[in-house]
């Protein structure tokens, strides 16, 4: 077992042999690199970064909330980080193999390690990973020149939605097109489609990223934008509306805690009736395995994919959670 504080601080001095007295499920090398990760917050992190409470960073710490419940029609398309330090151009070169970390993929966009983009990229990065799981790809003949995914249950995500323009890196030459289908969507932003045309913006006023002829497909017949179609209630409710006009390759509900809401049983129904890939996540593997318990219980089936860790989590710890475990957003995977 590897040091929790190992690679943010200083060294470490020796094995992780300090176990937490709390949770019991990490240790550290010494006294002092435990009390360093109990000092580091949400809050002091992006404090650091000089980040704290902008943009759509403002909903990765407790300060947002309350920004969250009152304002869920706020949206921003920046990063509010230098050039250097977030994904705003088309990559150096083309992707040219599966990525299997967050280190191959800060190395393939050329951004440096200390850079927090991989904080929200988890969400993309995440749906990214799962085509790989099912045997979807962006070489697949499936998948061809259009990839059709039903994304359920966003919440966080809405004030993030910027952040989805990097699956135009991750899929070149292809137009993804996602419905996001969740109670948490807003009445009034009910059926909205948003054509993300543009990387999410640096701060850097004479970037490249904030050209006006830097959209995709605008020398092109073809449509390389990735369109979001954002619809009120639960996927079981409204499947018939959206299947009028979206089939899905792939369906994928992060976070999805299944085990603690009743309203995924009749969805659960209609993805077995379905019968595409569908793939979940969740914050710990006690979650999944109590969500794959359900599963088991209303479709009579095991899963067809295991439960399995995430390379592409949320690096850092969800605070204040609930189970006496540690928690990451979008940290294990599992599906049928």
């Amino acid at each position: 077992m590897e040091c929790a504080w190992k690679g943010r601080g200083t060294r470490c001095t020796g094995p992780a042999k300090r176990r937490c007295g709390r949770c019991g499920a990490v240790a550290y090398c010494s006294l002092s690199h435990q009390i360093c990760e109990k000092q580091e917050t949400r809050c002091s992190f992006f404090i650091k970064k000089g980040i704290h409470q902008l943009g759509m960073w403002l909903y990765e710490c407790p300060c947002g909330t309350s920004v969250i419940s009152l304002d869920c029609s706020r949206s921003t398309n920046g990063w509010d980080l230098p050039d250097e330090l977030c994904p705003c151009k088309e990559p150096v070169y083309p992707i040219s193999k599966h990525l299997c970390s967050w280190k191959e993929y800060y190395e393939w966009r050329c951004i440096p390690l200390h850079s927090p983009v991989a904080l929200l990229l988890h969400w993309p990065l995440t749906i990214y990973h799962a085509t790989k799981v099912v045997g979807l790809g962006s070489w697949a003949s499936q998948i061809s020149k259009q990839l059709q995914i039903h994304y359920l249950g966003p919440e966080k995500e809405l004030q993030q939605l910027a952040v989805f323009a990097e699956l135009h890196a991750l899929f070149p030459d292809v137009h993804v097109h996602m419905e996001l289908i969740g109670p948490a969507i807003p009445q009034s932003r009910d059926g909205e489609k948003i054509d993300l045309c543009k990387y999410a913006h640096c701060l850097r006023t004479d970037c490249f990223c904030k050209s006006s002829s830097n959209t995709w497909g605008s020398n092109s017949s073809e449509n390389l934008a990735i369109t979001l179609q954002l619809r009120r209630g639960f996927y079981h409710d409204r499947y018939k509306d959206i299947a009028k006009e979206s089939s899905p390759h792939f369906i994928i509900a992060p976070n999805a805690g299944i085990a603690a809401y009743s309203s995924w049983l009749p969805t659960m129904e209609l993805i077995k009736e379905l019968g595409v890939p569908a793939v979940f996540s969740d914050y710990c593997e006690e979650a999944c395995h109590l969500g794959a318990g359900c599963i088991s219980s209303v479709t009579g089936s095991t899963l067809n994919l295991p439960i399995q860790l995430n390379p592409f989590r949320q690096p850092m710890v969800v605070e204040d959670s609930a189970l006496l475990l540690p928690c990451y957003s979008n940290c294990f995977l599992y599906g049928i």
